[in-house]
Order: structure tokens, then sequence, then C-alpha cells
């Protein structure tokens, strides 16, 4: 595992926090079978820390970002994070991949039982059929707000599908489709 240990907003990396990074993410490691690149960024604000772990693969990316009062347990619990992603993700994506090279082969197989993983996946996800108004921008986050949801799907006045959705700073973001 090659591991880039990176302190922004003024946070030097000290060689504790280094080591106890390296730590941590050595029971990652163990679900893999491949080396793998690791980017941890380590963030001071003025009462939060916050810890952002990217592990990019071929063809996808994993990411966990944790915040916390305290460094160390910020680490915790984005090593935690990671762990139940791909704990929880590993058998869709070796097997929605498998026809893709280099997924299934990088995760450790003895680490993971199949078997139990096929059990414990929920059943199919639910599915909802839904027609697409035109609406303007406004329009959308008034009937999001209305339905209480957190994202909404609707057609721009250009019949361009988007996808208005609510940010966790409270203001509202929009995906705009091609």
């Amino acid at each position: 595992m090659k591991l880039d240990v990176r302190g922004k907003n003024g946070l030097e990396i000290t060689p504790a926090i280094r080591n106890y990074v390296e730590k941590k993410m050595r029971r990652i490691e163990r679900m893999f079978s491949e080396d793998f690149e690791a980017f941890v960024v380590c963030k001071v604000y003025a009462e939060q820390t916050k810890v952002e772990i990217t592990i990019p693969f071929k063809f996808i990316t994993i990411r966990a970002e944790v915040e916390d009062k305290d460094l160390y347990a910020a680490i915790d619990l984005a090593t935690d994070k990671l762990e139940a992603q791909i704990r929880k993700n590993k058998y869709k994506m070796s097997r929605s991949l498998q026809e893709r090279t280099g997924i299934k082969e990088a995760f450790n197989q003895e680490e993971f039982n199949l078997e139990a993983l096929e059990r414990e996946l929920i059943s199919p996800v639910k599915k909802k059929r839904i027609a697409l108004d035109i609406l303007s921008t406004e329009e959308a986050i008034t009937q999001m707000d209305l339905l209480g949801h957190d994202f909404f799907i609707y057609r721009n006045e250009d019949k361009e599908v988007c996808v208005m959705y609510l940010r966790e700073d409270g203001k509202y973001g929009l995906i705009e489709t091609q």
C-alpha cells in the first residue's frame, strides 16, 4: 500500500499522526489482494478536524470523509466507515464489474465469504416510475421542499433531465445532463 498523508489549513503531519494513519489503514490493506494507493487528507478548522480518505482503483473510487473534534477519533471513524463501505459493496462491485478486469481480483477473497455476502444483500431495490415534468429551477425547489425529499428529478425549460438536491450546508445543488 502506498500511503499519501497530507495536512491542510495549517495542520502539520507529525510522525505520530502518520504512524497512526498507517496502523489504521493496515486493516483496509488486508481486504485487498493487490497493492493500492491511498490518499489521506487531514484538515483542521476552528472547532473541528476533518479526515478524507480516497482509494482510486480502475473504474471506481472508494472514499470516506469524517469530521470530529479529535483528529485521532476522526481517523478511527474514517477508516471504520471505509471498511464498512468496502464490506457492504464488495460483492456488488466484484459482481457488476467482473467483466472489467482488475476489480474482482483486487479484493482479498479470503477476507470475504461471498455466500454469506449474497445472503446479506437486500432484496431488489424498490422501483418507481415517474413522469418528469418541465419545471423551472424555482418550481423544482418548491416541489422538493413540499415533498420533503433530499433530491428532485425534473426536466428544465430546455427539456434536459436535471437533479436538484439539498447539500449538507443547507444550500441547493443542481446536476444538469447533456
